[in-house]
């Protein structure tokens, strides 16, 4: 079975308030690349990448007034492609939601959120002492986890689809406030992560097997003040070498070797005029899993040989979002 994650720049600006794709050459939410350029170059990725199941990040928008499991369903059928079913979690308000397509004739997929004392329900709060004042603070997910029962001829498995709070100082004014801003996403960032943590390690108890994937916005080594906290919120959620952990090759590979480390996104830096390339996406597999021959992928136009050469499949991944999908093959 073949499993991706991928994180879909502004999907839903492509769609009209009936859940109806805008195919025009309007310009869309990526800079200088029209709506119908877009909704091409994400189909014909989907297409390429052909995986049973895709946790979509940054899906369509659920509200009053959109439908995000409509809109990707009618998008799938559009373009003829075999994931025609969709499943969303708790809606936020964002526009960028969490969804999981998938191939309705191979897996089946139900959201079950879980709710403990230790890790509430992730629509809720996450009380935790962020600034170490010995009070609890109450955290919040701007885009909670999409918790799946995947089932599947011969077997079943959990998959938490996850898109962590961004450590960007979006808005700062001046070098100070860019500093603050930083530390205080970052302690969110971690906050979350911990939360997150300790869902899975309820996962992991229950004896199930478990896929964590998305858009961690987080990653070893990633910037200047994780060493304020010691670590990233990656290896937070991948757990401690001395219990039940999960893996992921690039996490590691980014751990012991920065300066060799794969990436997924890549991002214009309109002030320094270039691009910059981060390892954000991940795809974290139980320990269950690992017996059965995981193969991971990251579908980089220019680091994946294969990706670089086929020109059309190249130039669909530049123009379809400033992440690449990530898949993992798995003997199931």
């Amino acid at each position: 079975m073949r499993f991706a994650t991928y994180n879909i720049e502004w999907f839903n600006s492509l769609f009209d308030d009936t859940g109806w794709l805008i195919e025009n050459n309007s310009w869309s939410a990526r800079w200088d690349i029209t709506k119908r350029q877009q909704a091409h170059a994400i189909a014909h990725v989907l297409r390429q990448i052909d995986a049973d199941a895709v946790m979509v990040i940054e899906a369509p928008d659920t509200s009053k007034r959109r439908d995000g499991v409509a809109a990707l369903e009618g998008f799938a059928e559009q373009f003829g492609l075999r994931t025609t079913k969709a499943l969303m979690g708790f809606q936020n308000d964002t526009q960028q939601e969490i969804a999981l397509l998938y191939d309705p004739l191979v897996v089946s997929a139900s959201h079950t959120p879980g709710s403990s004392a230790r890790a509430p329900q992730f629509d809720q709060e996450f009380l935790i002492d962020l600034d170490v004042d010995d009070k609890r603070e109450p955290v919040v997910w701007s885009k909670p986890p999409l918790e799946v029962d995947l089932k599947f001829d011969g077997g079943q498995l959990s998959l938490i689809g996850v898109h962590a709070k961004s450590k960007a100082p979006h808005g700062a004014r001046g070098d100070d406030e860019a500093m603050r801003m930083s530390i205080a996403n970052r302690r969110k960032q971690l906050a979350q992560c911990i939360w997150l943590r300790h869902r899975v390690d309820e996962v992991l108890a229950d004896g199930k097997d478990l896929i964590v994937m998305g858009d961690f916005n987080d990653g070893p080594g990633l910037d200047k003040y994780e060493k304020l906290f010691g670590r990233s919120g990656v290896e937070i959620v991948m757990g401690e070498e001395d219990g039940p952990c999960l893996f992921d090759p690039h996490a590691m590979t980014a751990l012991h070797n920065r300066f060799a480390a794969p990436t997924t996104s890549r991002f214009w830096l309109r002030h320094e005029k270039r691009f910059l390339q981060a390892l954000l996406d991940y795809m974290m597999v139980s320990n269950g899993l690992r017996a059965h021959k995981p193969a991971w992928r990251i579908w980089h136009p220019f680091e994946d040989p294969l990706c670089f050469s086929d020109k059309a499949l190249h130039q669909a991944l530049l123009d379809a979002s400033d992440h690449f999908p990530v898949t993992l093959d798995i003997d199931l």
